[in-house]
């Protein structure tokens, strides 16, 4: 069984270039001995060809991820990047899960920039991917920015994508996919919260587009599938988003009817959101005033959810805290 709503569009693909293994000798002789170091050598990869386009300016970003159990604790074994997109190294903060925070030294996407990040869970592994900051999506004169989030998550593995928020500018044209592959036993928590103009600036989103498509699919059938488009008639309308700043959808593969109940209570009577469960996919959508207030109730569902879910308490990635 699949479900689909509503419609947008989606970018073409992108062409995936060759690569060209950036380590040194001493670095490779070092890790002779140290099966980790050796992993991440072999997996420290940069892309060719240069990603600045210099007639357009935009840029052509890539990051590729791949995790992997190594000794007792999930490893980042494959590391591949083109363009201003990278990530700091893993971090432990419980025990064998890997966290990584990903990073774009721009701080921002202009119009015709196209990013791209594919990350894979193997089998056995636990992953925690988040950003250091809300992303941003600045107006344009006519190109479109591009984001595809392409995640894998294979047999008895687990994946959480957690990424701050993302602040779409008035005039801006976003093009956003997920692509979402699960195993049968995979467990996956993730969420896309946005805020549509700069209310705190005075602006709204008199003038833009977001296409968002979200495709989720279950040992290579599809299970879900969502396309949403907003522009200022949708943001406005009372049969979309009614004037609200910020909307978000969380997704949990793995859920069971109890856990529809805990979201509801923790729901209450609070306005603006909602919760389903879809065989074992549950969905909480939102509209809020603040993209912030939204991203912090996601938060408490993850935290409320995560230790049935998961088997271990929430420990929030430390850069949430700064």
């Amino acid at each position: 069984m699949s479900l689909s709503v509503a419609c947008a569009y989606w970018p073409a693909p992108v062409c995936w270039p060759l690569v060209k293994i950036r380590s040194g000798p001493g670095r490779l002789v070092a890790a002779k001995s140290n099966p980790d170091a050796f992993n991440a050598a072999l997996s420290d990869v940069e892309l060719n060809p240069e990603p600045l386009n210099e007639q357009t300016h935009s840029w052509q970003a890539l990051l590729e991820l791949g995790f992997a159990p190594r000794h007792g604790k999930t490893v980042l074994v494959r590391r591949r990047h083109q363009g201003p997109l990278a990530v700091q190294r893993p971090f432990y903060p419980e025990g064998g899960v890997c966290h990584v925070y990903i990073l774009h030294p721009p701080g921002g996407i202009v119009a015709g920039d196209k990013l791209t990040i594919n990350a894979t869970a193997e089998a056995g592994s636990n992953a925690l991917l988040t950003t250091p900051a809300a992303g941003k999506f600045y107006r344009s004169e006519g190109r479109t920015a591009t984001q595809r989030i392409e995640l894998a998550v294979a047999e008895n593995a687990v994946l959480e994508w957690l990424p701050q928020e993302s602040i779409i500018y008035e005039g801006a044209r976003v093009k956003s996919e997920v692509r979402l592959e699960l195993a049968q036993s995979a467990r996956f928590i993730g969420w896309e919260v946005l805020a549509l103009g700069r209310p705190a600036a005075g602006e709204g989103f008199a003038g833009g587009e977001v296409d968002l498509d979200w495709q989720i699919r279950l040992a290579g059938k599809l299970l879900y599938r969502e396309r949403l488009r907003l522009d200022a008639e949708a943001f406005n309308a009372a049969w979309g988003l009614n004037g609200h700043a910020a909307c978000g959808t969380l997704f949990i593969f793995g859920a069971q009817p109890s856990h529809r109940e805990q979201v509801r209570e923790l729901i209450g009577e609070r306005p603006g959101l909602g919760v389903t469960l879809t065989g074992e996919l549950l969905i909480c959508r939102g509209l809020d005033s603040q993209a912030g207030r939204l991203r912090e109730f996601f938060q408490q569902v993850w935290q409320t959810l995560r230790p049935d879910l998961l088997q271990r308490p929430a420990a929030a990635p430390r850069i949430w805290a700064t």
